[in-house]
């Protein structure tokens, strides 16, 4: 200490000595130097992640997006210590491949590069500092947010709910401690309903509808695709009823139009040739042994083995007149129709369990049209059907419900219902497509809302309702029949009860707080 105040005086006594005895002699000092803790909090610099070009040099909140201020130079490139700058390296959070000496953005992805940490736990001083800075940023915020991160519900009608994390609650407007976010106002009304307010501009925004749940007659209504089917009372199988031979086919091919009377095929059978001479055997007797009983009982019986093996009236009469025996029997059509089974050509021999062909009137078809389960109890014999085939460009074609069939199918769980169409000009084709449209009886004054509005869940059914002009509520309701494009509504709603029909999800999703504050509201702390 001694040294020191002799290296002063002389200090001085050389000052004077240099500026001579007139002069003031110089008092040289040492100034004091700044703690680098002080340096350190002078030359900090606070930048917004979202927005780097919003910088402070305090701790606070970015007045664009609300978020933190984080420690660091934003856009303008500045560090508070420069001298440790030159030492790290920045890396790209996306592509770890692009590394740099200097704060900047990825030339591939444009997102800011971030501090190595590498470099970082190789220089301790930085990191030291960081940390306090932190610290400091840290308790900047819980000052300023002082509001209580979650509640419990005690009876108070208005809550401040952050949109994206439902558990922070509060009683007064502020904002989330998380994330930054305003709190949304949040009212609960009786029986628990949550109102949710959207502004006149955020209404246009979302492009939000309304429409109004009103009284009116619902009918039964269904619209549905079927299939165009033979109608099977009318097809017609052709069956030798003997053995024998095919002389003679006038069918050629499936869909061959047939009329009724028409020559269908020729057979040779030596059981049918034995037939036709015991009828004539038996007429015989009967001519001379004249009104005999007994032998006209045998001629009854000869006739009928005949018509059984497929003779017609006209033939057995034919055969009569002419005493002649028939060894190529032809075979004529009993209806009008078309071929729809050809299982035999000419020369084949045939047994009476063979089917020769089948012959269908198609001058009416069914059509087999499917219901939904929910819809089978609307519908009845009798009732009106609309028809329309798009393939053929046919519209509009009457029928009625001939039969509704007695079981579901079990793999679409659907119901069959059959409707009769004439079609006298055969345009109808079979296993054609078809629109059906079926009309049940009407349900009078029933409160109806449109199908759109109504949102599904699979456990419940909602609807958004407008309780205010900036008022909305997600609310459970009851559902009866869907009809054209209406919904039944049996309880939950009240005639001229507005509801959303556009953009009523998103209002869902914002009224799905309903049940964090319901739990809350129960007792349980989240």
């Amino acid at each position: 200490m001694n040294t020191k105040k002799q290296k002063s005086a002389l200090l001085l006594m050389g000052a004077s000595l240099a500026f001579g005895p007139g002069m003031p002699a110089m008092v040289l000092a040492e100034s004091p130097q700044q703690s680098p803790a002080s340096e350190a909090a002078a030359a900090a610099v606070y930048h917004c992640p979202m927005h780097p070009e919003v910088e402070s040099h305090e701790p606070g909140r970015c007045p664009k997006c609300k978020m933190f201020l984080v420690p660091g130079a934003g856009i303008s490139g500045q560090s508070s210590e420069p001298l440790a700058e030159a030492h790290k390296t920045y890396i790209c959070p996306m592509h770890p491949e692009v590394e740099s000496h200097e704060p900047g953005r990825c030339p591939k992805c444009n997102m800011f590069l971030v501090e190595k940490e590498e470099e970082e736990e190789a220089d301790p001083q930085p990191e030291h500092k960081s940390t306090e800075d932190h610290s400091a940023h840290l308790a900047a915020q819980n000052d300023i947010f002082a509001t209580p991160a979650a509640s419990p519900i005690d009876g108070g009608k208005v809550k401040y709910v952050c949109p994206m994390h439902a558990h922070i609650i509060s009683d007064e407007p502020g904002t989330c401690p998380i994330c930054g976010m305003d709190l949304e106002k949040v009212e609960l009304g009786g029986g628990q309903e949550v109102l949710v307010d959207v502004s006149g501009g955020m209404q246009q925004a979302l492009a939000l509808r309304v429409a109004k749940a009103e009284r009116q007659t619902l009918w039964k209504f269904v619209d549905t695709v079927g299939q165009i089917e033979y109608d099977e009372r009318q097809i017609h199988h052709v069956h030798a009823r003997l053995n024998g031979w095919i002389e003679t086919l006038k069918v050629n091919a499936v869909g061959d139009k047939v009329s009724k009377g028409q020559l269908l095929y020729e057979i040779y059978s030596p059981d049918l040739v034995n037939a036709q001479d015991d009828y004539l055997l038996a007429l015989d007797t009967v001519k001379k042994s004249g009104d005999s009983g007994r032998y006209k009982e045998l001629l009854r019986k000869a006739s009928l083995r005949l018509e059984l093996l497929g003779m017609n009236e006209a033939q057995i009469k034919e055969l009569a007149k002419t005493q002649t025996t028939q060894y190529r029997v032809p075979f004529y059509a009993r209806q009008d129709g078309v071929i729809t089974t050809l299982n035999t050509r000419e020369g084949m021999y045939i047994q009476p369990m063979s089917e020769v062909l089948a012959l269908t009137d198609i001058s009416k078809v069914w059509v087999i049209a499917d219901v939904f389960e929910n819809e089978q109890s609307w519908l009845k014999v009798g009732q009106p059907a609309e028809v329309a085939v798009p393939a053929m460009g046919l519209s509009g074609i009457k029928g009625t419900i001939d039969y509704i069939y007695p079981e579901l199918d079990p793999v679409t769980r659907s119901l069959r219902v059959r409707v009769v169409l004439d079609n006298p000009n055969q345009q109808l084709r079979p296993n054609t497509l078809a629109k059906v449209k079926l009309y049940g009886g009407p349900e009078r004054d029933v409160l109806t809302i449109p199908q759109e509005a109504l949102i599904q869940t699979g456990k419940e059914n909602r609807v958004i309702v407008r309780t205010a002009d900036n008022s909305f509520a997600a609310r459970q309701v009851t559902v009866g029949m869907y009809s054209q494009g209406k919904v039944e509504v049996l309880s939950g709603l009240s005639d001229g009860e507005e509801v959303v029909t556009s953009g009523q999800f998103l209002l869902d999703s914002e009224a799905s707080l309903k049940g964090s504050l319901m739990r809350l509201g129960s007792g349980h702390q989240h």
